[in-house]
């Protein structure tokens, strides 16, 4: 019995350790303190609804973001146990919320697939909150626990008596404004993810409600037809090649394989893959395994039916994947993630399992449906011509050896400092803006490339077009990364791309259409944190010889209140940055001491959802656009009418 004893205490210590550890480096618990670490707590509670939904359980889910920015998480699943756990001596529920690596998803048992691996989600969210309160229904009983700060405030006690029907889980709690840089949730993030979980678990409906002061709003998303309807989403922005989405599912060696998939008539490929519901934003085996099947099965049918004729090379899997969206979902028993942030898949059995079902079914369904798969092939012949164009117009393009530096193009006023960590570029719009940028500037580590016009909207354009255009030419030139196949970020010349433009409608329209192309070609750069947005003044106030600089009107109110609102006051709007002179520019935009920047990020999880803004805004159709507009419209600020 002593020894029982003495292991027992070690454990006990372990514990206390373990959530102490989450609280001083929850960095490696949920990937940042920023906002993306604060809704990740949202998404560990839920994923374990949805585990419950997946093995049966639960049919709805509830997600409210109460007044005060605490959230509450309802489901209807079995509840989680209330019974002792005798290796902990205490109920389930409260070894969930309290001991690290405590879970039902270590094997056997419990859940069969589930994206929970590790048992730390719960007593994470637990350890960051400064309160949790969890309420169980269970065989006509509710039970109810709450936690501080992690640490347990009373044992889990019955609080009243509900219908024996009723089963479920339900988790408020408020996230720690000690650890979280941010405590405001954000409803389009959490929209978002829910309803990518929603398309993930058919017939699962999930619930999301606003109930701040002048937020409120709710949405219910609840999709029949599963990962179907995500592919018709995905695409709803663009004109689709065929009107069937195309589905396999089976399962091979205890893999269990979804794919959904449809051509539309753009140049970007959208593949998305799944691990028990998680997203896997680097890939893995499951989204090679799609890839090998669809080369291959295209090849073979085109040259089966002579699509293809003899002296023609086969198709490269770019060229079949061009314009195409697809979804690749996967269940796994025990799957092996390559690191613990869950980006990319290991197993090896799902290659072939993926393989094997998508090679089946879609020369299945190629053999029924000729139409689509004449209308594929042509489509993915031409992207091979154009790549074939774009491979002869980038060779053009390629930077010289160092000891040519005519190779830079010519509008780029380039800076003296040889190391890229000292060197910023600024891609200005227009001439004007671009003089004063050049005289304003330091010479040693600021570089000035001006763009004439508006640049080509890449969104809508094969890769050939895009070589051929002389602005993002010079752009990849300047830069000196390469782009698509070539992109090497060792080689980029400057660690800040400074976009800057006028502060109204053509300036944002210009920086959009910069984005787009640095997202679709570059999007490195965005992810390791590379581009920036300058942040010209709006305002000029001068007063008896004083100058004053305001970035938004809450600005320039505030100065006016701080020096007096009287007849003295010289108040200019600044249209845009011509209207500067290098000076005023210098000190208000350029100068390291004094600009105001923005960090462009991306969110990787979040790339279906950031695709599909890009094509929405940016895209051919107008409907889309439209609806995206209305829905929007009144979060606008700062109207330029």
């Amino acid at each position: 019995m002593g020894g029982e004893n003495t292991e027992y205490g070690a454990d006990q210590i372990q514990i206390l350790e373990g959530l102490e550890a989450v609280r001083k480096r929850p960095g490696m618990y949920i990937g940042s303190t920023s906002g993306r670490g604060l809704h990740h707590l949202v998404y560990e509670i839920v994923d374990n609804a949805v585990d419950e939904a997946l093995a049966g359980f639960c049919t709805e889910i509830q997600v409210v973001i109460n007044p005060d920015n605490s959230i509450t998480v309802v489901d209807n699943g079995r509840g989680i146990p209330v019974g002792i756990n005798h290796k902990a001596g205490i109920p389930a529920v409260e070894v969930v919320f309290t001991i690290l690596h405590a879970g039902g998803k270590f094997g056997g048992g419990g859940y069969k697939v589930s994206g929970g691996l590790h048992g730390v989600g719960a007593s994470v969210v637990n350890a960051l909150s400064t309160w949790l309160e969890v309420k169980i229904y269970h065989e006509g009983k509710i039970y109810q626990q709450r936690y501080e700060r992690g640490k347990t405030m009373y044992p889990l006690k019955v609080v009243g008596d509900c219908d024996p029907e009723l089963s479920g889980t339900t988790v408020v709690f408020l996230p720690d404004k000690d650890i979280f840089e941010e405590t405001v949730y954000d409803y389009d993030i959490l929209k978002q993810r829910l309803r990518e979980m929603a398309f993930l678990t058919k017939g699962l409906r999930i619930c999301l409600k606003d109930t701040r002061e002048g937020m409120e709003r709710e949405k219910t998303f609840h999709y029949e037809g599963g990962i179907r309807e995500f592919v018709g989403y995905l695409n709803r922005s663009k004109e689709a090649l065929y009107p069937e989405i195309i589905y396999c599912e089976g399962q091979v060696n205890g893999v269990s394989v979804e794919v959904a998939m449809q051509h539309n008539d753009s140049y970007t490929e959208n593949c998305y893959g799944f691990v028990n519901n998680i997203n896997t934003p680097e890939g893995g085996t499951h989204i090679v395994g799609f890839r090998n099947a669809l080369t291959k099965t295209f090849n073979d049918y085109a040259r089966k039916n002579k699509l293809l004729k003899d002296s023609e090379p086969n198709l490269s899997g770019d060229d079949i994947r061009e314009g195409l969206t697809a979804i690749v979902s996967v269940k796994i028993e025990n799957p092996q993630f390559e690191g613990q942030t869950k980006q990319k898949l290991g197993n090896s059995e799902a290659r072939g399992a993926v393989d094997s079902v998508v090679s089946k079914q879609l020369e299945i369904f190629l053999e029924q449906n000729p139409t689509v798969a004449k209308a594929t092939v042509e489509k993915s012949v031409l992207a091979q011509r154009a790549r074939e164009a774009a491979r002869k117009a980038r060779d053009l393009t390629r930077r010289k050896s160092a000891l040519d530096n005519m190779s830079l193009p010519g509008k780029l006023a380039d800076c003296s400092d040889k190391n890229p960590e000292n060197c910023e570029i600024y891609i200005v719009e227009g001439d004007s803006a671009g003089g004063s940028a050049k005289t304003a500037r330091n010479r040693v580590t600021q570089a000035i490339l001006p763009l004439r016009g508006k640049i080509l909207n890449v969104e809508k354009a094969r890769l050939d077009k895009i070589y051929a255009n002389a602005e993002i030419k010079a752009m990849i030139t300047a830069f000196g990364t390469g782009i698509h196949d070539d992109f090497d970020i060792s080689k980029l010349r400057y660690h800040k791309i400074i976009i800057m433009t006028d502060a109204d409608v053509d300036g944002a329209h210009i920086a959009t259409l910069l984005l787009t192309f640095l997202y679709r070609f570059m999007p490195e750069l965005i992810k390791q944190g590379y581009v920036y947005l300058a942040q010209p003044p709006l305002y000029k106030v001068e007063k008896n010889k004083k100058v004053w600089y305001a970035y938004d009107d809450d600005e320039l109110n505030q100065i006016l209140t701080e020096i007096g609102r009287d007849g003295n006051n010289k108040i200019q709007r600044y249209k845009g940055l011509g209207e500067m002179d290098a000076d005023q520019l210098w000190e208000t935009t350029m100068d390291p001491e004094k600009r105001i920047l923005l960090k462009v990020t991306m969110d990787e999880a979040a790339t279906s959802e950031i695709d599909l803004t890009f094509t929405t805004l940016m895209g051919d159709k107008v409907e889309p656009r439209r609806e995206f507009i209305e829905e929007n419209a009144r979060f606008v600020k700062n109207l330029d009418i």
